[in-house]
């Protein structure tokens, strides 16, 4: 593969990051009521990110081709030391490229330099890839969601202490 850039998101990647992560979820079959595919953020994560202190989103992109994206976000009713992190999707053509363990590895150095202590993310068990590099990356399983995200479709909760 080709040298990838990682940068924030701008306004007018919205609609690429947009249709890959409804996209993603539409191929595991994980398009369900109470997730990002039916959250009206997704179709603006420039605002979103944008106007909300201590978050940021990033795109992954190849030849000015947006591939994926994944960020960092202070949910409400989180911990003030914990960030989610968040909205992590990749084209199904950018797979097994080590693409998604670079995103994680970007958004936990910012947590970091934020001054979060914990990330703690939602998923589903649709998402098998994904679960296991999470697991690689030292996030452990819990038996209830944190905070208040909003996303009801998801069934589990992980979170990893930030070194």
């Amino acid at each position: 593969m080709q040298e990838v850039l990682i940068r924030e998101i701008q306004p007018s990647d919205n609609i690429a990051i947009a249709k890959i992560i409804r996209n993603s979820l539409e191929e595991f079959g994980a398009n369900k009521p109470g997730t990002v595919y039916f959250d009206k953020t997704t179709d603006d994560l420039f605002g979103l990110f944008h106007s909300t202190p201590k978050s940021k989103y990033f795109i992954i992109e190849r030849n000015n081709e947006i591939l994926g994206g994944g960020g960092i976000y202070p949910t409400e009713g989180l911990d003030n030391d914990t960030c989610e992190f968040v909205k992590m999707y990749l084209a199904k053509k950018a797979r097994g490229f080590g693409l998604g363990k670079m995103m994680i590895t970007k958004c936990l150095a910012v947590a970091k330099d934020f001054g979060f202590k914990k990330i703690y993310l939602e998923t589903m068990p649709e998402l098998k890839q994904a679960l296991n590099v999470y697991e690689k990356f030292g996030f452990k399983y819990l038996d209830k969601p944190l905070g208040n995200s909003g996303h009801c479709g998801c069934d589990l909760w992980m979170l990893k202490e930030i070194n």
